[in-house]
């Protein structure tokens, strides 16, 4: 099973991490498909606004909604979080090299989201890296039955992990 996972400690580090690397390994001649997150600050509440990017030329898409200034709960639209894994299924089946989930998150560790996408890719031998925060590490390792592998949280780690996946499936 070829996947991978990084975890990058700042606030959106991760985010803009994912999108350097799919970036850099398109630049590379790599196919690259699923999802970066773009964050983009708002001035009326603490939260940001989150739009995820669906690879290669998929469209944009607002997956947070708006809560209200004092709101603490919780603002992933769900809804529009299943349109992009369903624009990443489609991109998916088109072909690629590489699979790139902005994150295992809240979603994927009850069982939704981009699980379905992920275990597709592996079915495919298409590596897979994923973004991951601490509180979802258990249920992403208990998906991934411990095999997956962490990569520092660096465009080179990334694009070195891919190239070398990508030599065990020559």
């Amino acid at each position: 099973m070829k996947i991978a996972y990084t975890m990058e400690p700042s606030r959106g580090g991760t985010d803009l991490l994912l999108a350097a690397v799919a970036t850099e390994l398109a630049a590379l001649g790599f196919i690259v498909c699923g999802t970066v997150q773009i964050n983009s600050d708002r001035e009326d509440c603490a939260g940001c606004d989150m739009d995820v990017q669906v690879l290669p030329e998929g469209p944009t898409i607002r997956i947070s909604q708006s809560l209200g200034k004092g709101s603490k709960g919780c603002r992933l639209d769900p809804s529009a979080l299943e349109l992009a894994v369903g624009h990443t299924k489609e991109s998916l089946a088109n072909g690629a090299d590489v699979l790139i989930i902005n994150k295992f998150g809240k979603h994927e560790a009850q069982g939704r989201g981009f699980r379905e996408v992920i275990a597709e890719a592996l079915s495919q031998d298409i590596p897979v890296i994923v973004g991951l925060n601490q509180l979802n590490e258990q249920a992403f390792n208990d998906f991934t039955s411990q095999v997956a592998v962490s990569l520092p949280p660096t465009i080179e780690s990334a694009v070195r992990w891919v190239r070398a996946a990508q030599t065990c499936s020559s």
